[in-house]
């Protein structure tokens, strides 16, 4: 049953490829076999691409894979009872050097440039992934697109979450990191079907529910204050438990209710606060966790904290992503380009998804083997099923060579683009006019 919904979803995304999909689904199966490659054209030399290497190119050039019906074909590979959990973040292709490719921009990234700075010069791609699982690695991404130069991460995020949400059967949980607990992004959110749990950093200000109208003036917005790094500006927890993690030990953790923004009145959030202690009862950490929910109703305290747990594999799929998929490999000279192969590498995840339970491991020597399948251990293990089910692309057929370019055609230089800087414009205070 499992290989025939793989062979099932492989003929559906060879469909929904556009043109040249046949030397685009090949490379799909050449990057699933080859572990090691030092440059794009490496690919040509899988057996699993029975054409030459300027086709890896071309198909790039013309394939135009169609991102709303490969999401609706992800989701439909979900189970459709229990509430689906979905992560969100974006990370950042670098470029610095490609002086040539349009709408690079200023990315944070781990590896620093120069002055010590955690920035790269590239672009930035913004992802919803769902995570199928309590533990382990998988997270299966149902949109992965570029960040234009006029968008921010903010709004590329709702903007996708907004598209995923429309083709659910159920009401979805969403986990953020500490980039998105902002009031923006909760505005922007607040006409999604989805729960939010997101983090907070600890230095920022939310403000209580305003106390009942007095009857003279305008109604108040805001209550009491409410600092993250100054408990004398707390309120009384509305509850308060202690928890026993099996892999972070002792855990206290508190509820505060109707917290919000100051400029997102209009969204009350509950409020987390998860505090990690010693054997001996004193912190291991000296800042807590802080989270913040908003939706419906909220699940247990025991539990709902544990959801920002599962967030974290996002972060195992860009690295894998990157490492094992090759998506940074290619030096791809537009931005179109680069986000047609970046439309590949869902299909890819998921197909080694749906294949984690008819491969055989298959661990290197030095490896152990392993019960529940990473996708780099599934990766590994995918060339006995693609040589058994086969491939829905056609054969190549036979063309003359090229006539090359011809003598005494002028050549130009190819633009250079500056890289661009985007800036946040804030609204202007008018001054008051004088008398």
């Amino acid at each position: 049953m499992n290989r025939a919904k793989l062979e099932e979803f492989r003929q559906a995304a060879y469909s929904y490829l556009g043109r040249a999909h046949d030397a685009t689904f090949e490379l799909m199966d050449a990057v699933l076999l080859t572990r090691n490659a030092y440059s794009l054209a490496d690919l040509s030399l899988s057996p699993a691409f029975r054409r030459k290497w300027p086709s890896i190119y071309e198909a790039l050039q013309d394939s135009r894979p169609q991102r709303q019906k490969l999401m609706q074909l992800y989701i439909k590979q979900m189970p459709a009872e229990g509430r689906p959990l979905l992560a969100g973040d974006h990370t950042a292709w670098s470029r610095p050097d490609a002086v040539t490719l349009q709408e690079r921009t200023i990315e944070h990234s781990s590896v620093s440039m120069g002055g010590d700075k955690p920035i790269t010069v590239g672009q930035g791609y913004s992802t919803i992934a769902w995570i199928p699982e309590n533990s382990g690695s998988w997270a299966l991404p149902v949109r992965h697109e570029r960040i234009t130069s006029w968008e921010s991460p903010i709004q590329k995020a709702a903007w996708q979450l907004q598209q995923v949400c429309e083709h659910l059967p159920t009401r979805p949980i969403t986990v953020w990191d500490s980039e998105y607990g902002c009031a923006p992004f909760l505005l922007k959110t607040a006409n999604i079907k989805a729960d939010i749990l997101v983090r907070l950093r600890s230095n920022l200000c939310l403000w209580g529910a305003p106390p009942p109208y007095s009857g003279k003036g305008r109604p108040r917005k805001h209550g009491d204050k409410f600092k993250l790094n100054d408990a004398s500006t707390w309120a009384e927890a509305t509850q308060s438990i202690e928890v026993n993690h099996p892999k972070l030990g002792q855990l206290k953790v508190s509820l505060w209710l109707n917290l919000h923004f100051r400029s997102c009145a209009i969204r009350p959030m509950s409020l987390i606060r998860v505090e990690r202690f010693d054997e001996r009862g004193k912190l291991r950490v000296s800042k807590p966790l802080w989270l913040a929910w908003l939706g419906e109703q909220m699940l247990p305290l025991e539990e709902v904290w544990q959801l920002y747990l599962r967030r974290f594999t996002v972060d195992h799929w860009y690295r894998f992503l990157k490492q094992r998929l090759h998506w940074t490999l290619p030096k791809l000279t537009t931005p179109k380009q680069c986000e047609r192969w970046s439309d590949l590498m869902p299909i890819m995840t998921w197909e080694l998804w749906l294949a984690r339970d008819i491969v055989a491991d298959n661990p290197l020597p030095w490896q152990k083997l392993l019960d529940n399948l990473t996708p780099g251990r599934v990766a590994q293990a995918m060339e006995s099923i693609l040589t058994t089910i086969g491939t829905p692309a056609r054969p190549p057929k036979p063309r003359g060579k090229s006539p090359g370019w011809k003598t005494g055609q002028p050549r130009q230089r190819r633009i250079r683009y500056p890289v661009v800087k985007k800036t946040t414009t804030k609204a202007r205070k008018e001054q008051p006019k004088s008398a």
